[in-house]
């Protein structure tokens, strides 16, 4: 398949509305979204501002919801379409100075689910992918230390890799996975079962 790029703000609701136009302009037609930015301002609740607690949702589930509204109808109207939304193990377990992230990764698995079923007739399947600790810059970002702990407890020992997720995603974008809606598959080496 074929893939182009549009830039804009996914916490902006008209960017993403432009971006789904500009690809309907573009092509006809639109068949996939992944939905695949992310943040973090992590803090402990005690510590975290209004203002970090606000920019995670903004992107990771504000977002999401975005995009998805803007590619709906089209999907709906075309009888096809294939939308994969990156979570997070956070999103299922929690972890500590990561409220925010938690929160809208626990959302967008929520978003997920009820997107699913709200499409499911119309030939659209929404799922969710929720990735462990990665070997991405979000996670070289991290103190040295959090990452060792990391793979400490996590059974395969080592972090996961870009490609591994992304090959589950392509995946759940095949047509051959028309019959798998409103899942959420786990990626992450066994650190949350």
């Amino acid at each position: 398949p074929r893939v182009h790029f549009y830039e804009g703000d996914v916490g902006l609701f008209d960017q993403c509305r432009a971006a789904a136009e500009a690809v309907r302009s573009a092509h006809g037609r639109i068949d996939y979204l992944v939905n695949n930015a992310g943040i973090t301002r992590d803090h402990t609740v005690r510590k975290m501002s209004v203002e970090e607690w606000q920019a995670v949702l903004q992107v990771n589930l504000s977002g999401p919801f975005f995009m998805i509204k803007a590619v709906l109808d089209t999907m709906v109207e075309q009888g096809f379409g294939r939308i994969v939304n990156v979570s997070s193990v956070v999103g299922e377990s929690g972890n500590f100075g990561q409220a925010n992230y938690a929160a809208a990764k626990a959302g967008l698995i929520g978003l997920t689910k009820t997107v699913a079923l709200e499409v499911a007739k119309r030939g659209v399947t929404v799922n969710a992918v929720a990735p462990g600790f990665i070997d991405t810059d979000m996670t070289k970002a991290m103190p040295a230390e959090a990452i060792e702990n990391a793979i400490a407890q996590t059974p395969k020992q080592r972090l996961g890799k870009p490609e591994e997720v992304a090959r589950l995603v392509r995946f759940l974008l095949d047509e051959k996975a028309g019959y798998i809606t409103g899942a959420v598959y786990n990626i992450n080496g066994g650190w949350y079962m």
